[in-house]
């Protein structure tokens, strides 16, 4: 019997979800809900799913095994909380939630649910990741020296009118570093190691009627001694694919997009020109750089899978509840660093207080 999702959320990134579970062998899309009548028709349509427009009468769907959130990022704790306590799966597109306190409280709700939790990053599921990731692992890059995460954007204004959410501290949770970079965040603390430190500089830049800012930098200090930085903007037309970059004191390795355009190591491997052969075929899309909907959803296939074998053998997802709370652990503590102009290390003991959001929800 096919698994059943659902889809809590049917803005343009729930369609994306709907492509992934469309592609799963044993995996069907049962229903959509939206606050919005029309969103959930509109996914409706596209899919023949059915649609809701009550999620306690969704939720009580007993064809529906998994959910997916995808609802704005200040906005992911009901949900999550109310499908793990109706005995559902639950699978949240990033960030977790905008807070610690709200990404504890979606954990420790699945936890005792015995929900399978999982965050989505799809871009560690792409085979770059997995090669640099296996690379750091096996030693290869010898001692980690530096670790960079560039993330060269473009969003134009309409782009951030188009909803009343974004560009907010209390539904986006932050700008260019909070929705945007937060993927490439992930990868640099996937592949480096802890962070322990950080100093930043944040700026709203080139656009208007945004509370959060539109380019960042920061530079980091990792739990094993190395070094680093993270670049995050969204005002440099046109936009360019994001660039994660390791080194160490016996090797490097740059990977564009999902594109490894460096493979460079002091002790040659035997796949290592099998490796740069197969990468440099690649070509890699625009990848969100100027327009969020020019991704490709194959990473979130292979993060939906992952889920499923979880709930069949009882183990843990690559990434879980914890692993998705790190990313935005990093970045509250960068924007912490950014208005005090002093370092902030990790890992913080409570949510930091930020001028920006006193007006919002801290909690």
């Amino acid at each position: 019997m096919a698994t059943g999702f659902g889809i809590i959320g049917c803005g343009m990134i729930a369609h994306f979800h709907a492509r992934a579970i469309a592609d799963i062998r044993g995996a069907r899309l049962v229903a959509g809900f939206d606050t919005v009548p029309a969103a959930a028709d509109r996914l409706a349509e596209a899919t023949g799913c059915k649609p809701y427009y009550n999620l306690k009468e969704m939720l009580a769907d007993p064809q529906i095994d998994v959910v997916t959130i995808g609802t704005p990022s200040g906005a992911h704790v009901q949900p999550a909380v109310a499908a793990a306590q109706a005995g559902k799966h639950v699978i949240v597109e990033k960030p977790l939630e905008i807070t610690l306190h709200r990404c504890d409280r979606i954990i420790r709700e699945c936890e005792k649910a015995g929900a399978v939790l999982s965050t989505i990053f799809p871009s560690r599921f792409h085979e770059s990741s997995i090669e640099m990731k296996r690379a750091v692992d096996a030693g290869r890059f010898g001692r980690l020296t530096v670790g960079d995460a560039i993330v060269k954007w473009y969003r134009t204004q309409e782009y951030y009118d188009s909803g009343a959410w974004r560009g907010t501290w209390e539904l986006d949770g932050g700008g260019a570093l909070m929705n945007q970079a937060i993927h490439s965040v992930d990868l640099l603390y996937w592949l480096m190691g802890p962070v322990a430190e950080v100093r930043a500089q944040t700026a709203l830049l080139a656009h208007r009627r945004i509370d959060v800012e539109d380019t960042a930098m920061a530079t980091l200090k990792f739990a094993n001694g190395a070094l680093g930085i993270i670049e995050a903007s969204t005002a440099v037309y046109p936009g360019y694919l994001k660039r994660i970059e390791i080194h160490g004191s016996d090797g490097s390795a740059v990977m564009e997009e999902e594109d490894l355009i460096k493979w460079d190591f002091a002790k040659k491997n035997r796949r290592d020109q099998a490796i740069r052969r197969k990468m440099s075929q690649q070509q890699s899309g625009g990848g969100g750089a100027a327009d969020p909907a020019a991704i490709g959803h194959h990473g979130h296939t292979r993060q939906f899978q992952d889920v499923l074998k979880v709930i069949k053998n009882g183990t843990t997802p690559l990434v879980d509840g914890p692993e998705g709370r790190r990313s935005v652990e990093i970045i509250l503590a960068i924007y912490k660093a950014a208005e005090t102009g002093r370092a902030v290390r990790l890992p913080l003991k409570t949510d930091p207080v930020l001028k920006a959001r006193k007006t919002g929800v801290v909690g």
